[in-house]
This record gives C-alpha cells, structure tokens and sequence, in this order.
C-alpha cells in the first residue's frame, strides 16, 4: 500500500521515479558521498539492483559516480544539484504521505512496530 501510494504521487506530481528510487535519492541527501555497497546495505537491495537504480538515476541527471581515489572499482555516489532540487521539490509531499500511513498511530504503536521490524531483520541475519 506504501508503494503504490509513493507511485500514486511521482505520477500525479509528473515525475518519472519509483519509491526505490526515491530511497536512494533522500539517502544521499542526508548523507552524500555513499559506496554502492552502503546504499545497497542501506536499503536492503542486493548489488545488481542497486547498481540498476544508480543508473536509472545517473540517466535521469540526479547522481554521478565518483571513483573511489584509492580503488578504481568502487564508486561512491553523489547527488548533484539537479537531484538535491527534485528532493527538496518532494520532501513535503512524501512527509505527508508517510504521516498518512501513521494517522490514528501512537508513539507507542510505531516503537512496537519498528521493534518487530527489528526482530525479524536480526533473526534473518543471525547465522544457523
């Protein structure tokens, strides 16, 4: 339902950009200059994909690629202006999404669900 409601707003707003797309973006701008490898971690994508978005987002003009100075396979991700001026475009429609999904939610309710969130991920990640 989130995603089809973050689809439901990129459409409506006329921009060309997917809710994964939009994780990457609002990560590098709180926090540019990431490795592929942390945007993937981050936003629990393997490498494939995550290589797959940043292309997409290079294409559209929002990111560049940056080698790494001391290792020329790795790159880290910046969002230019271009991409900085589409989040600040968007921030306050996705806040108002997001809180749409939280209405009728205490704090309480959020901490429980994150807490099970977080359950589930250290169960998945715990080796047998």
């Amino acid at each position: 339902m989130v995603k089809l409601e973050f689809h439901k707003l990129f459409k409506a707003l006329d921009i060309d950009l997917t809710p994964e797309q939009w994780v990457i973006l609002e990560r590098l701008y709180y926090e540019n200059g990431l490795s592929q490898n942390q945007l993937a971690s981050d936003s629990f994508k393997n490498a494939p994909t995550i290589s797959r978005i940043i292309d997409l987002l290079e294409d559209k003009g929002w990111v560049e690629r940056k080698r790494f100075k001391d290792d020329r396979r790795r790159y880290k991700i910046y969002l230019n202006s271009a991409g900085h001026a589409i989040v600040e475009r968007l921030n306050n429609q996705v806040e108002t999404v997001r809180k749409k999904g939280w209405h009728d939610l205490s704090e309480s309710d959020y901490e429980t669900f994150t807490n099970i969130l977080n359950r589930i991920f250290i169960n998945y990640s715990e080796k047998d």
